[in-house]
């Protein structure tokens, strides 16, 4: 059906995906799929192409489009978001009951046989589209002031977690992106950015680009392979050149690998980064246990550095994920993945750790007081304890929280 696709009318959907509202045009959440697939249709094969994004369209539908679709591209992000794709294509399939509906995307290509009997699709698209890759995004389709590139696709890694090396198999890398720029704040969905065969030249055009004052910053979705930073410390200071913004490095390996963590981050301290603009992706929830995690985290509380929560899902296979942040009452494994070596309640302890520490060091304080963060101690009285040590807080704020020690009640 792809095949013949000319002179069609496309619609191109998002499903609800249990993402906030205020998320829905977030750099991490953009459709940029869709919006490459818009730019192919509508330019190479004289397709009438409209987007929904059904969590923020849905009610609204019937006032959208004055054309009926004849082929409907429904596109799926993890796996344990399956059933949102399934509610995508059912609707799909009540609302245009002649039109050849197909799902592509992450859950598609890790699960093409599930997902053809769980969607009830026509037809699953597996990978990537390789015509449609060499086009821009239609931004016209959505409202952003940053733009989605990648210079790359694949990894060289094979991370037993991650799935890229089943969707994109073979690495393939640009050798200038100066060309693909149209707008001034840049977002780079490359999975392993600095991998690149050629990334000192790009961060060189990215350099110029800014000094010409034609963009304005750079971020990493994926963060920084902190291996090849500490064997290129160089790329480090391009990098800073170049505006990128919020640089992130991941330590998934045990306490042990701290001195390597720390080198890492020493090159982006070099490189002019404040300790507290950098995070670290910290995966839990998986085989490290939450005691080795608890030291890890308060090992990053004492580099001043940033956690970025990274709770474990298996992408590899089908299951529900309905973990509710704001429950009081305990969740089991039925309701989402829990690993063995972890339970519901370490899994919610770990996430408020982090938080807690999190906004010390964005904020330059030594503790965590829910009761200042929520207004119910005054201005003067916060600005008053605001430089001292936990010690001496505790005794004025009774809620006073220390980032340096371990925490695991509840």
């Amino acid at each position: 059906m792809i095949d013949e696709i000319d002179n069609k009318n496309v619609l191109l959907i998002e499903p609800d995906f249990p993402i906030p509202k205020k998320s829905r045009n977030h750099k991490d959440f953009l459709p940029i799929g869709l919006l490459k697939i818009a730019s192919y249709l509508k330019k190479e094969r004289n397709c009438d192409v409209q987007l929904i994004r059904l969590g923020s369209e849905f009610k609204n539908f019937d006032n959208i489009f004055d054309f009926y679709p004849d082929i409907i591209f429904v596109t799926s992000l993890f796996t344990y978001w399956a059933d949102d794709v399934q509610r995508a294509v059912s609707f799909s399939k009540e609302k245009f009951t002649d039109a050849y509906i197909v799902v592509g995307g992450i859950y598609a290509s890790l699960l093409p046989k599930h997902c053809k009997k769980h969607t009830g699709c026509d037809e699953v698209f597996e990978g990537v589209w390789k015509e449609a890759e060499e086009y821009d995004p239609d931004y016209s389709l959505v409202d952003v002031d940053y733009q989605i590139i990648h210079t790359s696709r694949g990894c060289e890694r094979r991370c037993p977690y991650c799935g890229v090396y089943i969707i994109e198999p073979k690495c393939a890398y640009d050798r200038s992106i100066k060309q693909k720029i149209v707008k001034r704040k840049l977002v780079f969905y490359d999975n392993n950015f600095l991998a690149n065969e050629n990334i000192e030249s790009i961060l060189k055009e990215l350099i110029e680009l800014k000094k010409e004052r034609k963009i304005l910053s750079c971020e990493s979705q994926s963060g920084f392979d902190g291996r090849i930073l500490h064997e290129k410390p160089h790329l480090g200071v391009l990098l800073k050149k170049a505006g990128f913004i919020n640089p992130k490095i991941a330590w998934d390996g045990p306490f042990s690998q701290k001195k390597l963590i720390k080198n890492q981050i020493d090159v982006l301290i070099n490189s002019g980064y404040k300790p507290k603009e950098i995070s670290i992706f910290m995966l839990y929830n998986y085989n490290i246990s939450f005691e080795e995690m608890e030291n890890k985290r308060i090992q990053c509380w004492k580099w001043n550095v940033q956690i970025t929560d990274c709770r474990f899902r298996p992408l590899k296979k089908y299951f529900k994920d309905n973990y509710n942040p704001y429950t009081k009452k305990p969740q089991s494994d039925d309701d989402y993945y829990i690993h063995h070596n972890w339970t519901d309640k370490l899994i919610r302890m770990f996430r408020s750790n982090i938080r807690k520490q999190n906004i010390c060091v964005r904020q330059d304080v030594h503790y965590y007081s829910a009761d200042i963060e929520r207004k119910r101690i005054s201005k003067v009285k916060a600005s008053k304890y605001k430089n001292m040590g936990f010690e001496d807080a505790k005794n004025f704020i009774s809620d006073a929280w220390n980032p340096a020690v371990t925490h695991n009640d509840i």
